[in-house]
């Protein structure tokens, strides 16, 4: 969770100095924030050194991590202020920002707003920028997600375009240098910057840099990197122009929200935001800040009973209203809760139930006895795998618990099968070439395991019982868990009798009799790419209602795919899907 500093005798006067620091701990605790520590308790202070206290803000309050925020939420919280009314001004013809077809490669989307007569202090300075670092470190997710670029709009000029050029193309004087230079000597220059290095990655390889221009043609910034000296900001500015390029569309509106609504008490006319004009390749024309309001229903019932309280509708109201929350009773018992520009964390009604609880106070919440009385046990699969696993081991078979996820090739070309595109769950970023999909099997798991292992003497035997994922079109989710039991043998030879041995094992502490009539299961011979021709073959069942499907496969493993995984012993594996049987 990020921590905030904030300067103690400043929030102090701003809550009208009627805390210490163990009743501001206090305070800090019935809000759902934690104070960490005050620095004047930990010795005298140096000459000129002022007192700051140390404040760990809950990591999706992206709306505490300044003090503007902080110390608002905390006046609204106690009743001193009302929750701002943010406002955008109206303007016949807003500054335009223009998008190439270009940035589709690189980050393709951008917003902006203006901020009309700030007053900079140089306190108000230094929270400006340290709420630009926190948003960029968590929300921003390290500028990979989104990165925020601030200009003096005096030394600049409208409308401005947002393109992707060539490193070589771009040249310009970044902030606080006094050097031109072009893409490739802004990557070499910051190589050793503490604070730059770690985001360089992330458009280095790239064929082309994004970049803002205003209207003189004039680099205002590179992101994610570095901003223009050019419009640099300084205490003298009064006119500021937020430009956020981004990857993610609803992260980058976040981000200026949250930039404009803790910043724009600064203006001349108070949470007042001017927008912009942003236009994209298709001719689509959006405009900045969006302060369309989000509304969720709920009612007093449903809070009353997540809380454990019992209050009115218009009590209710009011202690929403303490956490910012604009509430109405509507017909009937709905409340509908009209969300805040600064509350992109709450999403549905438990979170407003939480907030609820914080202004009531947790403390004042009456402990009453449950009386519900249950009995907890375990879900029918997982009981059942249980039993599995439970009969393998006492065959004197090893367990393995294996990872989730593996390469394409693992899943796929290595077993000799063919991605046809509707069976694997694909992830979109992998970390690494080793995790691209979620298994649709356990006996790549296995075979690696041999792999790693095949020091230990032979034979191996080993099994697994987990979960599969595969696609599923018709869940909410678009994917499905298949719970599975593999039982694998590697020795000298195959000893398929040994793997089908374990499988008639299985099957009997089932009660599943081998019977092609009546319930039960049997074998039928079939053609596997992952078996050796003419030694494989599908495990059928039969259910209660006499419906046959197949459940697995069993057979013994091809040479290519020892090959592929380097094993040196042939390999027999039976693999089922065992929640037939619940």
């Amino acid at each position: 969770m990020p921590t905030l500093t904030v300067d103690k005798e400043e929030l102090f006067n701003y809550l009208g100095n009627k805390y210490d620091t163990e009743q501001f701990g206090e305070l800090c605790f019935r809000f759902g924030i934690e104070l960490e520590e005050d620095t004047s308790q930990k010795g005298e202070l140096a000459p000129g050194e002022r007192a700051e206290l140390k404040i760990d803000i809950p990591a999706n309050r992206y709306d505490l991590i300044c003090y503007e925020g902080l110390s608002r939420a905390l006046g609204i919280y106690l009743g001193m202020e009302q929750t701002p009314n943010y406002r955008v001004a109206p303007v016949a013809k807003p500054q335009r920002i223009t998008v190439t077809a270009e940035c589709a490669q690189i980050r393709p989307y951008v917003v902006g707003a203006i901020l009309r007569g700030v007053r900079f202090t140089e306190e108000r300075y230094k929270s400006f920028i340290g709420l630009q670092d926190m948003l960029h470190k968590n929300l921003c997710r390290k500028r990979k997600l989104a990165s925020i670029g601030t200009h003096d709009l005096g030394t600049i000029q409208g409308p401005f375009t947002y393109e992707a050029q060539k490193p070589e193309d771009i040249k310009f004087v970044p902030l606080d240098q006094t050097e031109e230079m072009d893409g490739h000597r802004v990557i070499s220059f910051y190589e050793t910057n503490i604070f730059i290095k770690e985001y360089l990655a992330i458009i280095r390889n790239s064929p082309v840099y994004p970049v803002v221009y205003d209207a003189n043609r004039t680099v205002m910034s590179l992101p994610p990197l570095i901003n223009s000296n050019h419009s640099k900001i300084t205490l003298d500015t009064r006119d500021v122009l937020i430009e956020i390029t981004a990857t993610d569309m609803t992260k980058v509106n976040m981000v200026l929200n949250i930039m404009v609504t803790m910043f724009s008490c600064y203006c001349q006319d108070p949470f007042v935001v001017e927008p912009m004009e942003v236009v994209y390749p298709d001719g689509k024309t959006m405009v900045y800040p969006d302060y369309e309001p989000r509304v969720v229903k709920t009612s007093s019932t449903y809070l009353n009973s997540i809380v454990g309280i019992n209050q009115t509708d218009s009590e209710i109201v009011e202690l929403l209203k303490r956490m910012s929350l604009e509430a109405t009773v509507q017909s009937g018992k709905e409340i509908s809760v009209r969300l805040p520009l600064t509350r992109p964390d709450i999403l549905q009604e438990c979170d407003i139930a939480e907030d609820l609880a914080i202004s009531f106070g947790y403390n004042n919440i009456p402990r009453v006895q449950n009386n519900a009385a249950t009995v907890g046990k375990p879900l029918e699969l997982n009981a059942l795998s249980d039993i599995v696993r439970q009969k393998m081991a006492s065959c004197g078979w090893i367990e393995a618990l294996t990872l989730s996820l593996c390469s394409h090739e693992e899943n796929f070309e290595h077993l000799r099968r063919v991605d046809t595109g509707d069976e694997a769950v694909v992830l979109v970023k992998p970390k690494s070439i080793l995790y691209q999909v979620c298994r649709t099997s356990l006996l790549p798991g296995l075979l690696k395991t041999i792999h790693e292992n095949r020091k230990h003497p032979i034979p191996y035997r080993l099994f697994e019982v987990s979960d599969v994922v595969f696609k599923a079109g018709d869940r909410e989710r678009g994917t499905r868990n298949e719970r599975h039991a593999c039982g694998l043998f590697s020795g000298s030879s195959a000893q398929f009798e040994v793997t089908q041995g374990l499988l008639d094992a299985v099957m009997a502490t089932l009660d599943v009799a081998h019977s092609k009539s009546g319930r039960g299961y049997y074998l039928r011979e079939s053609e596997n790419p992952t078996y050796l021709g003419g030694r494989s073959a599908s495990v059928m069942y039969r259910d209660w209602n006499g419906a046959v499907r197949e459940i697995g496969s069993i057979g013994v493993i091809h040479p290519e795919v020892l090959i592929n995984y380097k094993l040196e012993y042939p390999v027999s594996v039976f693999e089922i899907n065992i929640e037939a049987f619940v």
